[in-house]
């Protein structure tokens, strides 16, 4: 890698050379054992003697911080570097920029922490699938042959709206899958459903208008709404979901998980989600579906979507392939009204210009293959053992310290916590003392942004096995006592 070295004026030139690789050395930039460039070549690339590059290096290496091989080249020491007494270039931690104050509210909306790398031997975090059980070796051959065909010149710039052939197999999916009926030109590809909730929120909100979501809820829903200036209301959820009555007047749009309510896991019932686009209709409001893992379900009808109850166009439906593949593909979609198309398209193009074509073109081969209905069935099987494993020991073992929340659908189960963990502070200490023996188990708090009208604990189980669940849970509830 060429090493950025900067000359200003005619003094001291060796000194220049010197005091810039001695801060890259100090920043890590340049690491251990890596070699410094050839002084004939640095000499050259800076339009200065070499043996000005060379003076340089000589003070490297008498400072301790490089080593000289003959025949070789001169090398950043492996040990024994000096400590860093010296200040970079620029010290940007007084610049006088700074963000609007709004970015330091939003930060505890976000989590990271529930989602990222683990070394937890019993992993309960919420909305991860179970990456061990993807079908790799048949997802690189298409990855392999996009990318064959990107470097053949076949892909350039991609269509903001997504793949023409991913757009259509997505047609195909929601129709089979969940009784969306719709068209490849009411389709729109995103980067995951945050970035589809970003451009909705783009397109239909100015600052000002009033947004709402499920309290206890989803927390990443709200931030794109806030950033954009929307003042975001939690609506209280009961045992049929998003209670329509209390959505406060002038709402202009509605977030919610009417199939599996995250995170407590219950379905909207029919007569709630009637409720809702009557009142959507009567509002001139948008209602934002977001289907997230609906694919796996345990018992009990399907619920139908919104979009398929929907006859005015007053929902959005917003559905990803990260419960069902991996998160890390960051394959979104939408399907919006015909009257939002061109406003959304422009938006996608705005933010990103499109998602990667390679990883489009891929995943209609997978859908079309019809690989990707094989792999749901697979893992619908997998996660309905874990789901009964869990909350049958959950009812059988644990009854009285837990009351579980009934779903039939999902990667996760919640419970209501009571007697010794029914203190939100005592819960909290536990699940903390659970985390340090190596379970990595949240509360209903933590995984709702403190949102939570009852102390409990959201299991997951897309990421741990049949066998462990029972040994993890004891665990985490013994950290109790």
């Amino acid at each position: 890698m060429d090493v950025h070295v900067r000359l200003d004026g005619q003094r001291d030139l060796s000194g220049q050379i010197y005091r810039q690789l001695r801060t890259a050395i100090h920043d890590g930039l340049l690491r251990p054992g890596e070699p410094l460039p050839p002084t004939r070549e640095l000499s050259r690339r800076l339009a200065v003697a070499r043996n000005t590059v060379g003076v340089a290096y000589e003070r490297l290496v008498a400072e301790g911080y490089a080593d000289s091989r003959v025949g070789s080249g001169t090398y950043v020491r492996t040990t024994g570097l000096p400590a860093s007494g010296t200040a970079t270039d620029a010290d940007t931690s007084v610049s006088g920029l700074r963000p609007r104050a709004l970015w330091a509210d939003l930060s505890p909306w976000a989590a990271p922490e529930l989602t990222g790398p683990t070394t937890a031997t019993h992993d309960f975090r919420v909305g991860l699938p179970d990456a061990r059980l993807f079908p790799y070796d048949a997802w690189r051959p298409l990855i392999a042959r996009e990318l064959r065909h990107s470097a053949a010149g076949a892909v350039g710039y991609g269509d903001p709206a997504g793949h023409a052939g991913l757009r259509a197999a997505l047609v195909r999916h929601m129709g089979l899958s969940r009784g969306v009926r719709t068209g490849p030109e009411d389709v729109l590809v995103t980067n995951g459903t945050q970035q589809a909730l970003d451009l909705i929120g783009r397109v239909l909100l100015e600052p000002g208008d009033r947004v709402a979501v499920e309290r206890p809820g989803y927390p990443p829903a709200r931030l794109p709404f806030l950033a954009q200036g929307a003042q975001v209301t939690g609506v209280p959820v009961d045992a049929e979901g998003l209670v329509v009555d209390a959505i406060p007047p002038g709402t202009r749009a509605v977030y919610v998980t009417p199939a599996h309510q995250f995170p407590l896991g219950m379905p909207m019932s029919l007569r709630r989600r009637t409720a809702l686009l009557r009142w959507a209709r009567r509002n001139g409001a948008a209602v934002i579906e977001d289907d997230y893992d609906s694919e796996f379900r345990y018992g009990g009808r399907p619920v139908e979507t919104l979009r398929s109850l929907d006859r005015d166009g007053h929902v959005i439906y917003v559905g990803s392939f990260s419960k069902v593949m991996l998160p890390s593909l960051r394959i979104g979609f939408m399907v919006a009204p015909p009257t939002l198309r061109a406003a959304l398209r422009t938006a996608k193009y705005s933010a990103d210009w499109h998602t990667a074509v390679p990883t489009q073109a891929a995943l209609a081969r997978f859908v079309d293959d019809g690989l990707l209905a094989r792999h749901i069935r697979r893992m619908q099987h997998t996660y309905e053992t874990r789901h009964h494993t869990i909350t049958r020991a959950l009812t059988d073992h644990f009854a009285d310290l837990t009351e579980l929340v009934p779903s039939a659908a999902g990667l996760h189960v919640t419970t209501f916590t009571r007697g010794r963990l029914g203190d939100p502070d005592a819960l909290a200490a536990a699940a903390e003392r659970a985390r340090a023996s190596g379970v990595a188990v949240y509360t209903l708090a933590e995984v709702a942004a403190k949102r939570a009208t009852r102390p409990g604990l959201v299991f997951g189980y897309g990421s741990i096995g049949a066998s462990d669940i029972e040994p993890g849970l004891h665990r985490v509830l013994a950290s109790a006592s």
